[in-house]
């Protein structure tokens, strides 16, 4: 597996991300569905990367500066084919080191409350991300848990 920075000339990249607005949609009414869409992930305060296996893209990830020290882990995806395989492990080990060689301090997400985002919930807490209130421009939102972790 291979992780690179995107290429959003990419069509496949464009089809992966849109699965994931899909599969975000049903779970929350809109007001509390926080995934970004294919230009909100092309803004300069957003770094996106790719995760490829035999030319197929298996895994995203990307960070979003929220200040000079703190950014919002986003676009956190893997190809539900390849769950369980370790691509999210790799992903997140990837860009927690980037954002350490770049000096960020602190990294937090905001994900689902509901039954749907238990896995997603775990593998954060497993990785080392607690509970946090919301940060950013994020309210309480019965349907959001807030997670956030120290880099050291």
């Amino acid at each position: 597996m291979q992780i690179t920075r995107a290429d959003f000339a990419d069509p496949a990249l464009a089809a992966f991300l849109q699965a994931h607005l899909d599969d975000m949609e049903p779970t929350a009414p809109p007001e509390s569905r926080h995934a970004l869409d294919l230009g909100a992930l092309q803004g300069e305060q957003v770094r996106l990367w790719v995760a490829t296996a035999d030319d197929t893209i298996v895994g995203t990830a990307a960070l979003a500066a929220i200040d000079d020290r703190h950014e919002e882990l986003k676009s956190m995806r893997t190809d539900p084919a390849r769950r369980g395989t370790g691509v999210a492990g790799r992903m997140l080990t990837h860009v927690l080191a980037d954002a350490r060689e770049r000096g960020v301090e602190r990294v937090s997400l905001e994900t689902g409350s509901m039954d749907f985002f238990v896995p997603a919930r775990r593998f954060y807490a497993a990785a080392g991300f607690v509970a946090c209130e919301p940060f950013g421009s994020y309210v309480v939102d019965p349907n959001s848990t807030f997670m956030t972790m120290v880099l050291r």
